[in-house]
């Protein structure tokens, strides 16, 4: 019974195998092809007919549609009568590589893009051959290294909220994959918070704490290569409501002029209190008092009342002399001076000062002893220098007589020589070599002079 049942099924098996070599079939080698953007690609698909010779044979290929849910977009169609219809949107980059006999339609496609990235049909159809496999599908997958990933924030960033930092890059083919990475305010990688998660690309961020704040970064990868994008987060304390703000800067505005209006008040007061002393102190520059009247610049000025100057209310006369007066006696009374004895400051300042002043009479007298000491021998110098100057006096005294009896003997000698001979030796003695400068003799017959003895 068995081999009956094993007999019926390697029949059945053949039946099939057979059937399938009598039916079209259409075939594509790879489930997907990667290649990067900007390549010039082709998609290779074979077919095999029931019958080796067809008069009619069209090949067409298709993709998907952009949205899901709409039908197939052709790319191109083949005839087999040499007529090829292609699509606007692939117009001049796409083409076909047939071959009838051999049984091959590959799709040829030049510069392709992230548009290209999706599923691809390849169908034969055949009269009279529709049995079998009449297409086949691939997905081309166009390689894009991930763009620069955009980081953001979404949420307040302050104490107890909840917040995500979201990840995403615009290009990324295949689609990039995302992963953050938080470092505290050291710069130090921290492991993330227990119920923190990251999904595609979103970290979410539950009651968050000063220890929150830090540098987050993002990485985007997929198997080409990885970009990645940084922020800080910094948790502030919760922000104030609008009309919290408004009330405050409200209240601060009220609490500006109610302090510049105590300024003024102060200001008004203290100017009232220095004129009141200013007449309490006297009586005002410009004003004396004649008569227990105040007079200003020579005429009395009187203060009147309230009701006027009449017969009934006559000026009253202000005299602030007896007001001066009874203000002093009373603050006197009030706060009496104080009385203080300076006479033990000065006697201790007195005996300090003496004490200074006799240290410094006592060196001074020291040196005065040193300068006589030196004076004493500067006189005994001088004696000595005296009794040397006697002794040469008196040699000069000695010569001094000496040339005194010269000199009488000389005018003897003089006094005969002029009574034997006239002068004429002594003239002859007392000629000068010029003749011209000589002064005329004295002629022989004058008289001599007489002399003064």
């Amino acid at each position: 019974m068995m081999a009956s049942q094993k007999g019926i099924f390697a029949v059945v098996l053949l039946c099939l195998v057979v059937s399938m070599t009598l039916a079209l079939q259409v075939s594509i080698p790879e489930p997907s092809y990667e290649f990067a953007r900007g390549d010039n690609i082709t998609i290779p698909c074979s077919f095999k007919p029931k019958n080796p010779i067809n008069n009619l044979v069209i090949i067409s290929w298709l993709t998907e549609a952009d949205k899901p849910g709409e039908p197939e977009e052709s790319i191109l169609t083949f005839y087999s009568t040499d007529e090829l219809d292609i699509s606007d949107r692939y117009e001049g980059r796409v083409s076909l590589e047939q071959d009838m006999a051999k049984g091959v339609a590959n799709l040829k496609l030049s510069s392709i893009g992230l548009q290209d990235n999706r599923l691809f049909e390849c169908r034969v159809s055949i009269p009279k051959d529709d049995k079998g496999q009449l297409a086949d599908t691939t997905r081309l997958v166009v390689l894009v290294a991930p763009s620069v990933p955009i980081c953001k924030i979404d949420g307040r960033a302050e104490y107890f909220q909840n917040i995500s930092l979201t990840c995403l890059s615009e290009e990324g083919s295949p689609l990039p994959t995302y992963k953050w990475q938080g470092y505290d305010v050291k710069n130090m990688p921290r492991a993330p918070a227990p119920r923190t998660t990251d999904k595609d690309g979103v970290l979410s961020l539950f009651n968050l704490t000063m220890e929150s704040s830090g540098y987050y970064v993002c990485t985007s990868t997929n198997k080409i290569r990885s970009a990645k994008c940084n922020l800080t987060l910094s948790v502030m304390p919760p922000s104030m409501t609008l009309g919290s703000t408004a009330g405050i800067i409200g209240g601060v505005v009220v609490g500006v002029l109610v302090l510049l209006i105590i300024l003024i008040y102060c200001c008004c007061c203290r100017k009232k209190k220095d004129k009141a002393e200013e007449y309490a102190m006297g009586v005002p520059e410009g004003e004396e008092f004649h008569d227990d009247k105040p007079v200003v610049n020579g005429e009395v000025r009187q203060t009147r009342s309230e009701e006027g100057d009449d017969e009934d209310h006559p000026p009253k006369i202000v005299d602030r002399r007896d007001q001066y007066k009874e203000r002093s006696e009373k603050e006197y009374d009030d706060h009496p001076p104080k009385i203080v004895d300076r006479r033990d400051q000065y006697k201790e300042r007195s005996e300090k000062e003496y004490d200074d002043r006799r240290s410094d009479y006592d060196d001074r007298r020291s040196d005065y002893d040193d300068r006589r000491s030196d004076y004493g021998d500067r006189r005994s110098d001088y004696g000595d220098r005296r009794s040397d100057s006697g002794d040469r006096r008196e040699r000069y005294d000695d010569r001094r007589n000496q040339d005194d009896r010269y000199s009488d003997r000389y005018d003897r000698d003089r006094v005969y020589d002029e009574r034997s001979d006239g002068g004429r030796y002594s003239d002859r003695y007392d000629e000068p070599y010029d003749d011209r400068d000589r002064p005329p003799g004295v002629p022989a017959n004058k008289p001599a002079k007489p002399s003064n003895k």
